[in-house]
């Protein structure tokens, strides 16, 4: 059998010395890994649907003649969104509410109110095209803001893609007068009007990008964060028409 190892006191020393820098290199591996799970999660959970009650949503904006809505106004659900049109989440979400007006809006059930919440950050055009669609439905009306919504979520790719210039065309195509359509974008007269939007949607507890409530005749207000599937955004609505 070998005899066991000898260590001088000036080993020991350095082995202490050593092992102090290791168990710091050690420990801060494991906040980062900490650091980063959190933040992972993070990640993913604002990828995520989280649906609550909140009371935040006591500040939500009531419901009036300058809101664009589409379906019955006095319909026993509203689905309020505040959307941008260059978030990828808001894209999928939009096919979603879609659908949710093709099932549930012809019966008068369910209507959807559409809000701005341009997130200048991550989407600097999008709070111009904001204010194309508000163009859209001065010059066109109801009609021509939905047309014109759908058709930008349509053609954009998101995340900032969306070229200025498609925005006189895509007036053009959905048949408004161009000319008018440039003079009202380029002075800017909404941009109050998209702004206002913006606050109640931070305000209401608005985080990202797409933030919606469903309000209820009994004056329920649920906050819906992130893009529903469309699944779950059923489950939602036939729980709140019971």
């Amino acid at each position: 059998m070998l005899p066991p190892p000898v260590y001088s006191k000036l080993t020991l020393m350095n082995i202490e010395k050593l092992s102090v820098p290791i168990a710091i290199v050690i420990a801060g591996g494991l906040i980062a890994g900490a650091f980063y799970y959190s933040n992972l999660k993070a990640v993913q959970n604002s990828h995520n649907q989280v649906v609550k009650t909140d009371s935040s949503t006591s500040s939500l904006r009531p419901i009036s003649s300058e809101d664009h809505i589409i379906g019955n106004p006095n319909a026993d659900v509203i689905l309020v969104e505040y959307s941008d049109t260059e978030c990828p989440f808001c894209k999928d979400f939009h096919t979603s509410l879609k659908r949710m007006m093709t099932e549930y809006g012809s019966d008068g059930k369910v209507a959807w109110v559409y809000r701005h919440f341009p997130i200048d950050a991550l989407h600097p055009k999008s709070r111009k095209e904001a204010e194309a669609l508000e163009c859209a439905s001065e010059l066109g009306g109801p009609a021509k803001f939905w047309e014109y919504t759908n058709m930008i979520y349509d053609i954009t790719t998101s995340n900032d893609t969306l070229d200025p210039s498609q925005l006189p065309k895509i007036a053009k195509s959905v048949g408004l007068d161009v000319t008018a359509f440039n003079t009202c974008l380029s002075s800017g007269k909404y941009a109050a009007k998209v702004q206002a939007d913006y606050d109640n949607a931070i305000k209401i507890g608005g985080r990202g990008t797409p933030t919606s409530v469903i309000l209820t005749k009994d004056g329920t207000k649920t906050l819906i964060e992130g893009a529903q599937p469309y699944d779950s955004l059923k489950a939602i609505i036939d729980a709140s028409l019971k």
